[in-house]
């Protein structure tokens, strides 16, 4: 019963968030996802009404994000054939260096102002730093995935967490559009729509009839089997995949190394290797060549909804208490992390990117703070008929990068690694590869 309660409270706020957007004016400039705004609703009903909700419906939306995490990343790749890894690099090197020194910077400066200063003054776990690259970058999906490894470690992670991954999409957005109406001033760019500009239907968010887009493609007949339920299927056996390579990994771990006391696999999280399952898939079908079955489209509408219900079932069942606890840190953490972005986009990125360096940079910028979604969005802003080759670029980069980081497997590695080993050991490794980035950066800055 308590599943039924879950599915119809998450169904009821998403709606709730969306008559809420439109009615309110404000909360459409902001561009606000209606899933922040229901989960706003749903975090503050449950302070209100927590001790009188049916047992077992908090704890089961606690659960939710920790499993949908794993059909976003399944779908990832499935229905997309991607060039080799050379042409990649060659069209995505500055989009990935960007990204690159984002990421790694976010755990130089997290995990350096947590051991230097947030550790001595407020006696923060060692973790703390790995929220900022976890919360900006990895976003709620993230957090949520990590949920078994914290629950693990330090139960407090996750509620902090999700904190800090909706000031990143919240400060994301906001400065995002602050820097895109200080790069119109400047005449850096040229084709943005205003919000005044767009038609009362974009403001609102719904598309005219005449202007909307398909969901996707069907690819296989009904009266075998629903299309829907094909692809639905697919992210299935590629979450199978991934539970299946976890379970070796920590078999494998147990039988090569019996004495160890530290075992790093027990805590690592599902969802990096659900994306590894949905590229066996993706390849396997590619060989057969039957990749004609997966419609990338439907994938993208699948991995979309579940991220809105994990998105407001996250933001609902913040632990206020722990934020209270910590919001000191918190405030100290985030602003550091907005701050390193800043720098990035202003004074980094015009030597990168040969062409379009604030389309490539404010893309970056969104997706650093508040997902792949805002940086879309905030992207589209800048550059909304695909003019540049901002657009190509951030797609291509996404294909080395998000294996990796932002809820790949150093995101995931990198929690473990912290928990296992202190935060030091991590720093340094982190430093290392933040300076490696800044090489080639300055390499590619030498060529310009």
């Amino acid at each position: 019963m308590s599943a039924v309660i879950v599915f119809c409270s998450l169904s009821i706020l998403l709606v709730a968030g969306k008559i809420i957007r439109v009615a309110i004016p404000v909360l459409q400039r902001l561009y606000l996802p209606s899933s922040v705004i229901g989960g706003a609703v749903g975090l503050l009903m449950i302070s209100l009404l927590g001790d009188k909700l049916p047992s077992g419906v908090i704890p089961a939306m606690k659960q939710l994000p920790g499993f949908l995490i794993n059909v976003i990343f399944a779908a990832l790749f499935l229905g997309t054939v991607t060039p080799g890894l050379k042409a990649i690099f060659k069209m995505a090197l500055p989009q990935l260096c960007m990204g690159q020194m984002l990421a790694w910077g976010q755990y130089v400066i997290g995990l350096g102002i947590t051991g230097f200063l947030l550790i001595p003054l407020f006696g923060v776990n060692p973790a703390f730093g790995n929220l900022l690259e976890i919360g900006f970058e990895g976003g709620h999906g993230t957090v949520g995935g990590m949920s078994g490894t914290f629950n693990q470690y330090w139960n407090d992670g996750i509620a902090l967490g999700y904190t800090v991954a909706t000031g990143g999409m919240i400060f994301g957005i906001l400065l995002g559009m602050a820097l895109i109406n200080w790069a119109l001033n400047k005449k850096i760019i040229s084709s943005v729509r205003t919000f005044n500009e767009r038609d009362r239907s974009e403001k609102l968010g719904i598309y005219r009839e005449q202007d909307r887009p398909e969901a996707g493609k069907q690819t296989v007949f009904s009266d075998s089997i629903d299309s829907l339920a094909w692809h639905i299927a697919l992210i299935g056996l590629s979450i199978f995949l991934g539970f299946i390579i976890l379970k070796c990994l920590q078999t494998a771990e147990i039988k090569l190394f019996p004495d160890n006391q530290t075992r790093l696999f027990s805590g690592f999280p599902l969802f990096p290797l659900c994306m590894i399952g949905g590229v066996i898939i993706q390849q396997f079908c590619q060989k057969m060549k039957v990749e004609y079955l997966i419609d990338h489209g439907q994938m993208q509408r699948l991995s979309g909804a579940a991220l809105d219900f994990l998105v407001v079932s996250a933001v609902a069942t913040i632990q206020l208490s722990v934020v209270a606890e910590n919001y000191l840190p918190l405030l100290i953490l985030m602003a550091a992390g907005v701050i390193w972005s800043v720098i990035l986009l202003l004074f980094v990125a015009p030597k990168i990117f040969k062409q379009a360096w604030f389309e490539c940079a404010i893309a970056e910028f969104g997706q650093g703070l508040g997902v792949t979604a805002t940086g879309l969005m905030l992207l589209r802003t800048v550059d909304p008929e695909n003019k540049t080759v901002a657009a190509a670029s951030f797609g291509y980069k996404q294909l080395i990068h998000e294996p990796v980081m932002g809820g790949g497997l150093w995101t995931a590695f990198a929690l473990t690694l912290v928990f296992s080993f202190g935060w030091m050991p991590v720093w340094i490794f982190c430093t290392v590869m933040l300076i490696v980035w800044g090489i080639i950066s300055l390499i590619l800055i030498r060529k310009h």
